[in-house]
């Protein structure tokens, strides 16, 4: 198959599903190897980026997503007058930092570095998708062990949890 179809098919998927699709997904669909689709994906990325196109290719962990270019904002924002989204409260943002430093974590774990109980907060970041519930510790009672998703990455705008910034040593 030619590469401007392939990127077309990768376009269309990507405009259809209006969320973040796999790159598994997109690699098995078009039978193709990680390595051309990392290709065909680069590629794509460069040429929205050079012609500044009102869309842009974002990559989130495992995940693609075609979205419009944040330097429009303003102009879709009068557009559409959007309702404002939901914000994540300060205790939540405090449990999110918490489980993206130390995942795979255990709302024990958090609330013993918060010192307080986390579970409205732990359920919020569940229910908006910035963390998942990753397998259970091997200790009595089996807790659940949280880790953040590429919604979380998605959310600040980051491609991998490498991009966190680094924490400050107590002093």
């Amino acid at each position: 198959m030619q590469k401007d179809k392939m990127k077309g098919i990768i376009e269309s998927i990507l405009y259809v599903s209006g969320e973040p699709v796999k790159l598994n997904d997109i690699q098995g669909i078009l039978d193709i190897t990680a390595l051309e689709l990392e290709q065909l994906v680069d590629e794509l990325i460069r040429e929205y980026d050079t012609r500044k196109s009102g869309l842009c290719l974002k990559r989130y962990g495992s995940h693609i997503h075609l979205s419009t270019r944040s330097d429009y904002a303003a102009y879709i924002v009068k557009m559409l007058q959007p309702i404002q989204k939901q914000n994540v409260s300060q205790s939540a943002m405090e449990t999110l930092a918490i489980i993206a430093y130390r995942q795979p974590v255990t709302k024990a774990q958090v609330e013993a570095i918060r010192g307080v109980k986390c579970d409205y907060s732990i359920q919020s970041l569940c229910k908006k998708g910035l963390i998942i519930g990753a397998g259970r510790l091997d200790m009595p009672g089996k807790p659940i062990l949280y880790e953040t998703t590429d919604g979380f990455l998605r959310h600040l705008g980051l491609s991998s949890l490498n991009e966190l910034p680094e924490l400050l040593a107590n002093e």
